[in-house]
């Protein structure tokens, strides 16, 4: 939750978005639980001008009672609200079954905090400030990780690699890869995020549970793992380093 006066309340509002911008999305609903009400309106105007379609409430049982009658493709929860808090909402959707994808948005960058939020069901972890184009980057990343194909099987695509979640199956172009389980995990967590950078911290927590800290090799040798295999043949990188950050997929 943020003060009135707070310095950090829009600074994650590049000026370009707070001016007129052009979106291009038109199918994608977000619904964002935010107490700060200039937080509220700067982010739901930033992505309305993106083309989402924004659903705003002022607390997590606002957002409860909406949820419980409607569907959205991504869910953004400021941890900090009062009646009723970001994480026991994020807790009480996962309880009944809800299984959107949940962005938790917070001022606070412990990585006890980011932990928290995780262990409660969450999806991603942003702390403010942060810049919107990462926070876009995110909700698209967010978004494609439930979108289902026509075929009603969740895969993943990225150039000609497909990963079919539902089979936990992975192809290049005609060619079978034999993945293990904390390898298609990795992959399937990068994907998911294509176009984001993840530092290590992030990955360690979302694949094994817990952040091994800088000295450790465990991320480096399983990203040498899935290099090998993706790029067997000759076919182009598809993981790439972000020095002294982590890893992003792209093409």
């Amino acid at each position: 939750m943020t003060e009135e006066g707070d310095e950090n309340r829009v600074r994650f509002l590049p000026k370009q978005f707070t001016e007129g911008h052009t979106g291009y999305m038109t199918s994608t609903t977000v619904l964002l639980a935010e107490d700060d009400r200039a937080v509220r309106e700067s982010l739901q105007r930033a992505l309305s001008l993106d083309g989402y379609q924004v659903i705003a409430c002022k607390d997590g049982a606002e957002a409860l009672t909406y949820l419980a009658e409607n569907t959205v493709d991504v869910i953004m929860l400021d941890v900090m609200m009062p009646t009723l808090d970001g994480l026991t909402a994020c807790r009480r959707l996962r309880a009944r079954g809800d299984k959107t994808p949940i962005m938790m948005v917070t001022a606070r960058s412990e990585t006890s905090d980011r932990v928290s939020g995780l262990d409660a069901g969450a999806d991603d972890y942003l702390p403010k400030p942060f810049v919107l184009d990462e926070l876009l980057a995110r909700i698209r990343a967010l978004a494609r990780r439930f979108r289902v194909d026509d075929t009603n099987e969740k895969s993943l695509m990225l150039g000609d690699l497909v990963l079919d979640l539902a089979g936990r199956r992975c192809t290049r172009g005609s060619t079978s890869i034999e993945l293990s389980k904390t390898e298609f995990d990795l992959l399937e967590l990068l994907i998911i995020n294509a176009g984001v950078v993840l530092d290590h911290s992030t990955i360690y927590e979302r694949i094994w549970g817990y952040d091994f800290g800088p000295d450790s090799k465990n991320l480096a040798v399983y990203i040498g793992y899935l290099r090998r295999k993706t790029e067997e043949g000759g076919a182009g990188r598809l993981i790439h380093t972000v020095r002294g950050i982590g890893y992003v997929a792209r093409i």
